[in-house]
């Protein structure tokens, strides 16, 4: 047992709403389909990250990114975003062929609105699409299929609070580079030296399409 294990918790929807409930217009402002300015946002984003769960509740959170527009608005209710190769763990991809449920977070740099979307996933390995999402010759062999349930932007405030997108308040430095930290956690065994290599910027460039 953790010593955090009796702190005060909520317990009950009536409980939450003690803390607050969403004005009228907040709370009314998810849609069922994508609008003209929901495909716009898609359109402009560079970057999305997709939350999964497992039947057991096992969750996960992947960053999806490539040239603005790569995600396809196939129509009003059907969105298309290409898997592209990575480590191959495929950890959300395990979860949609247990649960379909998927939320969206369409992230635009230097904008501190998001888009959320919500829907069901299907994986698939080809379709008519497939060849608009060619980059550097790849062709994706895989493909997430959304069909939307619910689109609704996002306000900006964690973004302003944050200070995500402003320079003078980065600070890249704050923690060890991540050699280091593969090198302490999952490459024990491996030199510093090597990861460092791994990871050089023009390797990493060269690979981000590959096969």
């Amino acid at each position: 047992m953790s010593r955090w294990d009796e702190l005060p918790e909520v317990r009950s929807v009536a409980e939450l709403e003690g803390f607050g409930t969403p004005d009228p217009i907040p709370r009314d402002k998810v849609e069922p389909r994508l609008s003209d300015a929901h495909r716009e946002w898609i359109e402009g984003t560079p970057l999305v990250f997709v939350a999964t769960s497992s039947l057991d509740g096992r969750c996960d959170v992947s960053p999806k990114g490539d040239p603005p527009g790569f995600v396809k608005v196939l129509d009003d209710v059907t969105l298309a975003i290409p898997e592209r190769s990575g480590n191959r763990r495929m950890d959300g991809f395990h979860n949609i062929l247990e649960n379909p449920h998927a939320g969206l977070l369409f992230v635009i740099p230097g904008r501190p609105e998001t888009l959320r979307v919500n829907g069901r996933a299907r994986i698939v390995t080809d379709g008519p699409f497939f060849d608009d999402m060619i980059v550097r010759s790849h062709r994706p062999r895989l493909a997430l299929v959304v069909h939307v349930e619910e689109a609704f932007f996002h306000c900006p405030k964690s973004f302003a609070r944050s200070r995500t997108w402003k320079p003078d308040t980065w600070t890249p430095t704050a923690v060890r580079p991540y050699a280091e930290i593969a090198h302490a956690l999952w490459r024990r065994t491996e030199s510093l030296e090597s990861i460092e290599a791994r990871n050089h910027p023009a390797l990493l460039e060269a690979e981000l399409y590959r096969s």
